[in-house]
């Protein structure tokens, strides 16, 4: 089968890799219908991740039908249209059942390798290099799908491919930074990052009842849809004194909650993102952490950061400081997708959620590594490519 491999740093190639088959009786073949990128993606083809090896198949969410089903599998049938979550859990370990679904103990079968860097492992993601388990990503005509009976949900009827297709990854992230950050009616929320990701946060905050979402970025293309489609008000850092008129918009307080969904390559004007980019590319510190002391610093005393951008190792300059003086919850996590993926496909049945507008380049995968380009760079008003097969 053709399948879309990372070949080196900044390198992708379409190349012909084995197709997948059964190999545990809780597994399940899925033909992959659509496959999107995702901003984590690029930390991948940066090198930012460490772990990549040549011909490893990237992708990590995506939406497709079902061909065949282990032994063990029940709630799924040959032929069903499903959207599978991008981390895989066993669901029934300790983390999972407690609902904290990508700190599974059995998703992972290279426990080793973040244990080393992180002290003890999460779960394992699809794509996402070995120290998440070396699984083979999304970017491809089939894929294995281990667990198939807890990480696979039918998509309802009604629900275009296109919509559905978030549900596997950007909308139950950005939901969870809106939960697990405490948001509530009333709130002020600022939202760091116009991506997929960032929008689902802003539409969750807006629909577990905020009263005002501030979304900032750079991008107007990126900006135009969180006004016209989320439904939220914008900031434009380049343009705008950000934290200034945070706390101008909340009577000097500043924001309720603060959701990073930016990550390890935060942009951002003026000398602190020049000496991250420097110490970075030095790899004299692995993540820039731009945007997360943006939101330290914006954070009202007494309120929340959730930080939901994908980081990998070590940072500098960490306000700890402000977080212990300023009283902050600071939190975070790698997405529980499954708690909240059935919701989430009935909301978007219900058109409270939709996500269709994120696929702004719809493409073959033969135009994988243009795509990639593309969306790296952010050409031509790219949000997400979006491989069909």
């Amino acid at each position: 089968m053709k399948a879309l491999c990372w070949t080196g740093v900044n390198e992708l190639s379409v190349e012909t890799v084995d197709d997948p088959g059964i190999l545990n009786s809780q597994d399940a073949i899925v033909r992959v219908i659509l496959s999107t990128t995702c901003g984590s993606d690029l930390h991948l083809l940066g090198g930012y991740v460490p772990t990549m090896r040549a011909g490893d198949v990237l992708g990590h969410e995506f939406l497709g039908e079902i061909v065949e089903v282990g032994s063990a599998v029940t709630k799924h049938k040959v032929g069903d249209r499903v959207v599978v979550c991008s981390f895989i859990s066993c669901g029934k370990c300790w983390y999972c059942r407690n609902e904290l679904y990508s700190l599974c103990d059995n998703g992972n079968p290279n426990a080793g390798i973040p244990e080393m860097l992180w002290g003890q492992a999460p779960g394992g993601c699809y794509g996402y290099s070995h120290a998440l388990g070396g699984w083979a990503g999304s970017h491809a005509e089939y894929i294995r799908v281990p667990y198939a009976d807890q990480g696979a949900f039918p998509v309802p009827e009604g629900v275009s491919d296109e919509r559905a297709l978030f549900a596997s990854d950007a909308a139950p992230t950005g939901w969870m930074g809106a939960d697990l950050g405490g948001v509530k009616p009333g709130d002020t929320v600022a939202v760091w990052g116009a991506g997929g990701v960032g929008q689902m946060a802003a539409r969750a905050s807006l629909l577990l009842g905020a009263e005002r979402v501030i979304v900032i970025d750079r991008f107007q293309e990126r900006l135009t849809q969180v006004e016209q489609v989320i439904g939220a008000e914008t900031m434009n850092y380049e343009t705008r004194e950000v934290t200034a008129e945070l706390r101008e918009l909340t009577g000097g307080r500043g924001p309720d909650v603060c959701i990073e969904a930016v990550g390890m390559e935060a942009h951002r004007d003026g000398p602190d993102f020049a000496y991250d980019q420097l110490k970075q590319q030095l790899r004299l510190q692995t993540d820039r952490p731009t945007a997360v002391r943006e939101a330290i610093f914006a954070a009202r005393k007494g309120g929340s950061v959730f930080v939901l951008g994908v980081f990998g190792g070590f940072v500098d300059k960490f306000p700890l400081g402000a977080v212990m003086n300023k009283g902050l919850t600071l939190r975070s996590a790698q997405q529980h997708g499954h708690r909240y993926i059935p919701m989430l496909l009935e909301r978007m049945a219900r058109d409270e959620l939709v996500t269709e507008h994120l696929a702004t380049h719809v493409m073959s995968l033969d135009e994988g590594p243009q795509g990639y380009a593309m969306f790296k760079r952010k050409a031509d008003g790219c949000v997400r490519a979006v491989f069909r097969l």
